[in-house]
């Protein structure tokens, strides 16, 4: 089972920064997952809410920002003690930074319409080139999917579930192409495992703290395990 860290490693590190990714490769960890909006530039940022409210205390939208308002904005609002500033990082700033990870988790965040989704499609496809082999998109909104059919991209994808639609989660997986799915840790029953696992299907269980809960999905043959605290889990988990 891979240990995947979470937004970098968000509950060892500032989360979606290059000094989070930094900290993740430290620890030896070579897959990550992070969140990707759409600056109103057209450029790609990693963040995951769509403002900068939470992690930075800027009340501005995401979409409203072009790439040089963004990257003004520090986000150790919740980290008092590091030490080093952590500016919004561009999408390319920090694939550069996992050039030699295995494994990449590239979730989209939600988009307004399907013009939005193509837009956002092409750049990300753009960006990515040169990481086929290690990336896959992912994201709860089934326009980005379609998308990514539409255009018959050559990047893996999976679906991201959080809502309990069970078995129909598979079909719509099937449905658009999908290699794997995220199910929420509450939904991810080892029945749902199983089915999910018969369809062919590779899975990432989000997101799992408890090394209890952890050693039981390694057991069931999940393939990938995100968490908050990766340094935790490569700890107490044998791989």
């Amino acid at each position: 089972m891979r240990i995947i860290g979470h937004r970098g490693a968000r509950g060892e590190a500032p989360e979606n920064t290059l000094g989070g990714f930094q900290y993740l490769r430290q620890l030896g960890v070579r897959a990550v997952e992070f969140d990707v909006r759409q600056l109103h530039d057209g450029q790609l940022i990693v963040i995951h809410d769509d403002d900068f409210v939470r992690t930075t205390g800027q009340s501005q939208l995401v979409e409203s920002c072009t790439l040089a308002e963004a990257q003004q904005f520090d986000h150790r609002l919740q980290w008092s003690n590091w030490t080093t500033a952590e500016y919004t990082p561009s999408l390319c700033q920090v694939l550069r930074c996992l050039s030699d990870f295995e494994h990449l988790e590239v979730e989209v965040k939600a988009v307004v319409d399907d013009a939005a989704a193509k837009r956002l499609i092409l750049q990300l496809q753009q960006d990515l080139q040169g990481f086929e082999n290690t990336a896959c998109i992912t994201s709860f909104d089934v326009k980005i999917l379609a998308a990514l059919q539409q255009q018959q991209s050559h990047f893996k994808r999976g679906l991201l579930v959080e809502l309990p639609i069970g078995a129909y989660a598979i079909e719509l997986a099937d449905q658009y192409g999908c290699c794997q799915i995220g199910w929420h840790d509450q939904l991810a029953s080892d029945e749902l495992i199983r089915q999910t696992q018969q369809a062919g299907l590779n899975i990432s269980i989000w997101t799992v703290n408890d090394v209890e809960r952890a050693k039981h999905l390694q057991q069931l043959g999940v393939q990938g395990l995100i968490t908050d605290v990766p340094q935790t889990m490569l700890q107490q988990l044998v791989l």
